[in-house]
């Protein structure tokens, strides 16, 4: 059964290999010697090699220091592992093809297709669409799927694009259609497309109607069956592989999944990608279906960093009898394809470079923008941000007769830069890696029931990652993060369960006391600063259907214009410090804020991939401080997972508290 998140914890990657994954020995058949060429057998075998990579996410520039080689080097290793195998080869991607930044900004400001466009112009059989695809609207979707030249099918059957003509006019040309059959060296292969449930409260995507996951790719894989399709992939985009696990044991008849959104690794032993990194499952996955039928699953991590090769052998009813493969690595120091070098990767670098090159500040002090952190804990990045939208409100109140904001929030997910920025010089670069989302301010009066409702919205993934999770201005949040959690259905944001009851204390700079001891105190109206994403019900947040006021300035130019104007262009480490200023802290197993015991200790929410001599040096200033963290926390019972016993593990979701 699947498990929806607002139901039951999310599944993560390992749990649901392990829960659901069976391994299953097949008969011993050669993939990588005769049978490459993809021809029918005389036994009735055919074999086909699918290539695959998802989350290309507009890293089309290289960028060797981060880990990115470029999609100049992508397309050189794709096309010459396509010529390797033969006829019988299909090459599909899941989705994520384009993500707000400066490079998409410079693709958005020139005729023509975008770069993105016409870097992966003929490359593919079938694309599937991702929910950052839709990030800046239909229009910007529609477009991107014009400039392909020659045309190529983008895939997606749980979507209804009737109500966006610009995209519904793309049905009809066949550049977007629910599936797809394929002509593969005599063979039809069908191909579904799907995406995640969610993406009307994570993306933008405006009157394109979002339907459930699993009807739509059970309709489909009828619909393809009875035309004689017995070859039938699956191309999705459900956030993460842990999700396609769940949802093939309900399915029959798919063959094949192709997962993306997730950028999760799939690898075995002498698997070229990321090889110094950890996978989270063998490449493929293979799980037993509602038949009973073993599917293979695979995607790549994504980035333009790998692709996936897999091999599967079909017998001639096309039941998968075997299957193989692995993600092979783009290596970082290729050339890579000379005419998407000359055609894309030199010109977006020349004006990107433009844009790198304006400085508006500089930074006394380490910005900390990670994805992992941003997510889970107030970040003086994340200060940063929510503090120019506040800032953007207050200077323009009298302009558009407007109350000053009390608070700000903006979430985690609308930082993007995923990095710590250095000390120095701020560009205007700086600030579309931070802001890149077509995002703007609005300001609005919100009931303090509300607001309390929106904060327990806000935590309710904590100890894991979340998008919604919010950097606050304005004001200092307590949160207890044993309590219970507020419970919806992720896909309509109705409440289905516990109200959630993390939030124990609120306080506005000014000493006004909203929530107290995780009631809310009467009073007036809050209010609040905010992009339009969040307004609009983005991340659940309930203000879909409030009064605000649309300020016109996207979020990216207020925090650009905070830096310049209100913080005469330095950013002081003592008004932004690595630790978020305490702005959000959570509560000890005693009920108490530990803030409120003893200033001079920080709490510290561990995520994936901390390690105590990182931690030591984000907040101590040196690694090799870590033994105080160790014996400050060693032997504390934790609300999730056990005990501190050793300084060689720590888990996802512990609360360490650092004495500084």
């Amino acid at each position: 059964m699947i498990v929806s998140p607002s139901r039951a914890p999310r599944l993560t990657v390992a749990a649901a290999i392990t829960t659901v994954v069976v391994i299953v020995m097949v008969p011993v058949l050669v993939l990588w010697g005769s049978q490459a060429t993809g021809q029918q057998e005389d036994d009735g075998l055919f074999t086909l090699t699918i290539l695959h990579n998802n989350d290309g996410e507009s890293k089309l520039r290289p960028a060797p220091d981060l880990g990115y080689p470029g999609v100049a080097a992508f397309v050189e290793v794709l096309v010459s592992l396509q010529s390797a195998a033969g006829d019988a080869v299909v090459t599909l991607t899941s989705g994520d093809n384009l993500l707000v930044s400066r490079e998409l900004a410079v693709s958005l400001e020139r005729s023509g297709p975008f770069y993105d466009s016409l870097a992966l112009s003929g490359l593919y059989d079938a694309m599937a669409l991702g929910n950052h695809d839709f990030d800046l609207g239909p229009d910007v979707t529609a477009r991107f799927i014009g400039g392909f030249d020659p045309a190529v099918p983008f895939l997606s059957a749980n979507l209804d694009f009737s109500d966006e003509p610009v995209l519904e006019t793309l049905l009809g040309s066949a550049r977007l259609a629910p599936s797809t059959v394929l002509e593969v060296a005599g063979q039809r292969v069908g191909v579904i497309g799907v995406v995640t449930s969610t993406l009307s409260t994570i993306s933008s995507p405006r009157n394109v109607a979002v339907s459930a996951v699993l009807p739509a790719v059970k309709a489909e894989t009828e619909k393809l069956i009875a035309m004689g399709v017995n070859k039938i992939i699956l191309v999705s985009h459900l956030q993460d592989v842990a999700e396609e696990v769940a949802l093939v044991e309900e399915l029959a008849g798919v063959d094949v999944v192709i997962a993306g959104g997730g950028d999760d690794l799939l690898r075995n032993p002498g698997d070229s990608c990321l090889p110094e990194e950890a996978a989270v499952g063998p490449y493929p996955i293979r799980v037993n279906d509602a038949s009973g039928a073993e599917v293979p699953i695979v995607t790549v991590p994504g980035g333009y960093r790998c692709i996936g090769k897999l091999q599967v052998i079909f017998d001639a009813a096309g039941v998968v009898v075997a299957s193989s493969g692995g993600p092979v690595g783009v290596g970082l120091d290729l050339v890579g394809d000379t005419r998407v070098d000359s055609r894309v990767v030199v010109p977006l670098s020349e004006a990107v470079a433009a844009i790198d090159s304006e400085v508006i500040g500089s930074s006394a002090v380490e910005l900390d923008g990670r994805k992992s952190r941003v997510r889970t804990a107030t970040t003086n990045a994340g200060n940063l941000m929510a503090d120019a939208l506040r800032a953007t409100a207050t200077r323009l109140a009298s302009q558009y007769d407007t109350q000053v904001p009390d608070v700000a929030i903006q979430n985690g997910g609308g930082i993007r830069n995923d990095s710590v920025i250095s000390p120095g010089d701020i560009t205007v670069g700086t600030t579309w890696a931070i802001a890149p989302f077509l995002n703007f301010v609005v300001v609005g009066a919100i009931p303090r029931g509300t607001f309390k409702v929106l904060l327990e919205q806000a935590l309710d993934r904590l100890p894991n990652a979340g998008g919604q999770f919010p950097q606050v201005s304005g004001f200092k949040l307590t949160y207890d993060p044993s309590a219970k959690v507020r419970e919806i259905n992720r896909d309509d944001c109705s409440l289905v369960g516990h109200t959630g009851s993390r939030v124990t204390h609120a306080v506005l700079d000014d000493g006004t006391v909203i929530v107290r001891d995780g009631k809310v105190v009467p009073g007036d109206p809050i209010v609040l600063a905010t992009i339009d994403f969040l307004a609009n019900g983005g991340d659940c947040y309930p203000l879909d259907g409030l009064t605000m006021t649309h300020l016109g300035v996207s979020y990216r130019q207020a925090l650009a214009d905070y830096i310049a104007i209100e913080l005469d262009g330095v950013i002081a480490g003592d008004d932004y410090r690595v630790d978020g200023n305490k702005r959000i802290t959570a509560q000890d197993s005693a009920g108490q804020d530990p803030a409120a015991q003893d200033p001079k200790v920080v709490t510290h929410i561990v995520v994936d991939g901390d390690t105590l001599w990182g931690i030591a040096r984000q907040y101590l200033g040196s690694g090799a401080l870590w033994q105080r963290i160790f014996k400050f926390n060693e032997g504390v019972d934790q609300q999730h997972h056990g005990r501190l016993i050793g300084p060689e593990l720590i888990l996802p979701g512990w609360v360490l508290l650092i004495p500084r």
